[in-house]
């Protein structure tokens, strides 16, 4: 059961927190702080409400105590009038005129009495509701002068946030754009366009390559050509003097044919 009980709780928390990350993101200073003036504004409202009652209930206080306060003066006068009047009944020998004064003069000073007890805890209430309001009075004062405070700072906070705000966004594109990040889009079309460099300079290096294995086919092939050509004349040469030769062993043959045939015409004769 506490398991769970655990659980439920980091989910609530968890809840909780991802609301207030959304509040905050959604959070337009400006109008923040416009709201927070507007609910400032009515809690002057209200706090001058309750002042003002306050201020009403001790007047009301004070207005009892001075009531409380006349009523001691009468009763003290009513029992002074009353003793004296006691005072000459019995001087004029009217005991019993007298004593019916005194009784009144009694019940005046009993009134008195109360009276006084009457103002002075009214005396106290007064006093005690007098600081309370001195201290409404003084934080209602600094509630306003905190609103006139905010509204002052209002435009200049509004212009703060904006500003922060702009940075933030600089910051972010400068980021984006980063020539020293390999994830942003300037170094992916740099990379790229190392990669065609490259490929192109490739292709050239290997377009030398082959035009310089096509000038040494062609010194080769007129090297070849030269020693085909000498063979053919070395051959051509050969031929020459074969023939040549075969020209004057021809010519020498019927030269001794004759001669032969002359010795054998002599050796004839002979016999």
């Amino acid at each position: 059961m506490s398991n769970k009980q655990s659980i439920f709780g980091r989910v609530s928390r968890l809840a909780r927190a991802n609301i207030n990350a959304m509040i905050d993101a959604a959070e337009d200073p400006g109008k923040m702080l416009d709201q927070l003036i507007r609910d400032y504004t009515q809690n002057i409202s209200e706090a001058e409400q309750a002042v003002a009652q306050t201020i009403g209930n001790l007047r009301m206080m004070e207005e009892d105590l001075g009531q409380d306060r006349k009523a001691v003066e009468e009763w003290g006068g009513k029992a002074l009038a009353a003793s004296r009047k006691a005072d000459e009944l019995r001087a004029s020998g009217d005991g019993t005129g007298a004593d019916r004064f005194d009784a009144l003069a009694k019940v005046a000073i009993g009134k008195q009495m109360d009276a006084e007890r009457e103002v002075a805890d009214g005396t106290s209430q007064v006093r005690t509701q007098s600081e309370v309001t001195e201290k409404l009075k003084e934080g209602l004062g600094e509630m306003k002068d905190k609103l006139v405070d905010l509204k002052k700072r209002r435009d200049n906070l509004v212009a703060r946030a904006k500003t922060a705000q702009a940075q933030a966004q600089v910051q972010d594109a400068v980021k984006s754009i980063d020539i020293l990040d390999p994830t942003s889009e300037v170094s992916r079309f740099e990379e790229k366009i190392r990669r065609e460099e490259a490929r192109v300079q490739g292709q050239a290096e290997l377009a030398a390559s082959t035009l310089d294995s096509q000038f040494n086919n062609l010194d080769t092939l007129a090297k070849d050509t030269d020693v085909d050509a000498r063979l053919a004349a070395l051959k051509a040469g050969r031929e020459h003097g074969a023939a040549a030769a075969a020209m004057d062993s021809g010519a020498a043959t019927p030269s001794s044919s004759s001669s032969s045939s002359s010795s054998k015409g002599s050796r004839a004769s002979s016999r």
